[in-house]
């Protein structure tokens, strides 16, 4: 009994050092210079052109979900969570999911997955590569926090990338919680074999 108390009291003394490193990353994050966005035409899943501006509603913060679009089972992994957490996320910040598919792609894929959340189409567009997420190597997975000023004017605030083990999925989480952890697990779309 006396090793499972230290066990215990090991593991609480590494999810308060975790919970530290969290809070010193969120810093740093925050230290990251601003810069301003321009109001890019974005195209909604009706296949309406909605500005970026629009998207925050009645908000000064807008939360940008940069997805790699329909092909990518990692990011429809993460959006699927998300889905769960809208109205959540809506009540401190707007939310909007961008995808590189086209608008009808992603309506299609969106409904099929049930999604909740806004979410827009940035084909023909150069804002994911403006906010750092897409490269010559191709789309990049994560997020963006863009604040809108009284003026109008949009700044990108901070950002963060998303993979496998970080804290924007907790399933991770949860599987490492299991005997073999997460393994060699990958998501899969329905239609995958």
């Amino acid at each position: 009994m006396i090793f499972i108390n230290q066990l215990e009291q090991a593991i609480a003394s590494k999810e308060k050092e975790l919970m530290s490193l969290k809070q010193e990353l969120a810093a740093l994050r925050k230290q990251l210079p601003s810069f301003v966005v321009e109001d890019y035409q974005l195209t909604n899943t009706k296949g309406k052109n909605v500005l970026l501006s629009e998207l925050f509603g009645g908000k000064n913060e807008l939360i940008v979900i940069h997805n790699m679009g329909k092909s990518c089972s990692y990011c429809t992994l993460w959006a699927d969570g998300f889905s769960g957490f809208t109205e959540h996320l809506e009540n401190k910040a707007a939310f909007v999911l961008t995808s590189p598919d086209d608008f009808q792609t992603l309506s299609d894929f969106s409904n099929e997955r049930g999604w909740t959340f806004k979410s827009v189409s940035t084909k023909g567009t150069t804002f994911k590569e403006d906010l750092g997420f897409k490269s010559k190597e191709g789309f990049r997975p994560g997020v963006s926090i863009l604040l809108k000023e009284e003026d109008g004017t949009i700044k990108h605030y901070t950002k963060a990338a998303f993979g496998p083990g970080d804290d924007y999925c907790s399933i991770w989480a949860l599987f490492e919680l299991l005997p073999e952890g997460s393994g060699d697990w990958g998501p899969k779309h329905r239609y995958e074999e």
